[in-house]
């Protein structure tokens, strides 16, 4: 009774709520204004480095292809010389004309140092003129890079020195981009690219919206005053804001954990591609001690398929998720019947001790045709599943058969993998949710738990997706195990 009296005795006058009503408003328009010059303040911050950031992206994918185009194999066969020239020329000329396309790209070249000056080179005759035979045509020298030259020059000893990106900023929305050029792991020059990001239509769509929330919330304020349930209203307010506030920390919580998910996963996978690479170099010293005239050629071309596989490891630390025209490409065209052989003599029968215990038998299909597949990703999916079939045999004596053969009418390729050993459990060939089988999971294996297990088949299955392969494992009813990848080719 007695709140209900305080309540009664409570009353508003029209002038009272025209007063809160007024000095509302000009609170919100006060707040309002300010925060509408916050909000354009961090958008200019944020729309700068978005701009550079984007410029950036795009210079150093560039760079990136250049670099894996100009480290890739020669063909050394005289009749494929010509294709082989004329395919890498395109390949550059692609490579140079793709950002163009981009309507915030105004120009494009790659400056690289000759005769004591530095050019500027944007055809792919004149890049290949200056990597393969060492000599740039006056005729290809082009004025309208002049500026962009004397910019490179002032820069040139300080990349050198860093080999870091480095950006100029010559107008609000003008950038001058020099990405590092650096085949085989030596500075060759820059990617030069001026870009004119325009992004305006982002911010007045932001300050557009930001606009309409203001008027909604005057709205739903001048709405409550004349209702005279502000109290209750602002209430709602404060929780549906509080609510968001939480929903977002949340979400950055969650982004934050598989953020550290994928680095630990990205970490572990590198952990195992570089404890074979230590083997290799093992290799690598070998060959070098052993090396003489009569063994010359022999040796140099297993020091280079395995300085290749090296670089490949190398490359896959830069990138958690590398660009997909690094992992199948028209340039690729690698021979798996030479991949496997490489493999099996020069990685497996390498080994000292179990290679009295193991046999090799290879029945590779001559008709097999090249695929479009870089030759040291292919070995990273191979590798680990003959290396599964020794350690999970189960036997002394181990026969491991590696078979290829070419189906033309359905236009695929079958490799597999069979040994003798005792199989793989049951268990481990169940399917998940998402028709995966439980063996080609993280951390799913048969080995000890402290040892560092349950990666090979998983990276060689993701790998295999994302080569368009098909990769897939069962028992075979005389015993021991078989992997079979289907490839398609076209």
């Amino acid at each position: 009774m007695k709140a209900l009296r305080k309540i009664r005795e409570i009353h508003f006058g029209w002038k009272h709520i025209l007063i809160i009503f007024l000095i509302l408003i000009m609170f919100q328009v006060f707040v309002s204004h300010l925060q509408q010059n916050t909000l354009r303040d961090l958008l200019s911050d944020t729309m700068d480095w978005y701009k550079q950031n984007s410029a950036e992206q795009i210079g150093n994918l560039t760079a990136s292809s250049l670099e894996l185009l100009l480290e890739s194999d020669p063909i050394e066969n005289e009749t494929d010389k010509l294709n082989r020239i004329k395919n890498l020329i395109h390949a550059f000329n692609s490579i140079l004309k793709q950002p163009l396309m981009k309507r915030n790209v105004e120009a494009m070249c790659v400056i690289l140092p000759y005769n004591n000056k530095f050019v500027a080179l944007d055809l792919g005759q004149d890049l290949y003129n200056y990597f393969y035979l060492h000599k740039v045509l006056d005729t290809t020298i082009d004025l309208k890079y002049k500026n962009a030259v004397n910019k490179y020059a002032k820069l040139h000893e300080k990349m050198v020195k860093n080999e870091l990106i480095t950006s100029l900023q010559e107008e609000q929305n003008l950038f001058h981009v020099f990405v590092p050029l650096v085949p085989f792991g030596e500075y060759s020059g820059a990617v030069y690219l001026k870009v004119h990001p325009d992004v305006s239509f982002i911010s007045q769509q932001i300050l557009a919206s930001f606009n309409k929330t203001v008027l909604v919330f005057s709205s739903l304020i001048l709405i409550g005053l004349l209702g005279m349930f502000y109290i209750s209203t602002y209430t709602i307010i404060e929780r549906d804001e509080a609510r968001e506030l939480l929903y977002k920390e949340r979400e950055e919580h969650l982004q934050k954990q598989i953020a550290q998910q994928k680095e630990h996963l990205f970490t572990k996978r590198i952990y195992h591609t570089h404890h074979k690479a230590e083997k290799v170099m093992g290799f690598i010293i070998e060959d070098i001690e052993s090396a003489n005239e009569n063994n010359f050629k022999e040796i140099k071309y297993r020091i280079s398929k395995y300085a290749n596989f090296i670089a490949r490891v190398i490359y896959d630390m830069k990138w958690y998720n590398p660009p997909i025209q690094t992992i199948r490409n028209s340039i690729y065209k690698t021979n798996l019947n030479e991949l496997l052989k490489f493999v099996v003599e020069n990685i497996f029968l390498r080994l000292s001790n179990p290679v009295k215990t193991i046999k090799f038998h290879l029945n590779l299909d001559e008709n097999l045709p090249p695929v479009f597949v870089n030759e040291f990703v292919a070995w990273e999916i191979i590798e680990p599943l003959i290396q599964n079939s020794i350690d999970h045999s189960g036997t002394n004596f181990i026969d491991i058969t590696i078979t290829t053969k070419y189906l033309p009418d359905k236009n695929i390729s079958l490799l597999s993998i069979e040994d003798n050993g005792v199989g793989i459990d049951k268990s481990l060939l169940e399917r998940n949710e998402s028709g995966i089988k439980k063996l080609f999971l993280e951390n799913v294996s048969t080995k000890d738990e402290d040892s560092n297990r349950g990666y090979g088949c998983y990276i060689a299955y993701e790998i295999s997706k994302r080569c368009g392969w098909d990769l897939d494992v069962e028992n075979k009813q005389e015993g021991g195990c078989k992997y079979t990848l289907v490839i398609k080719h076209g």
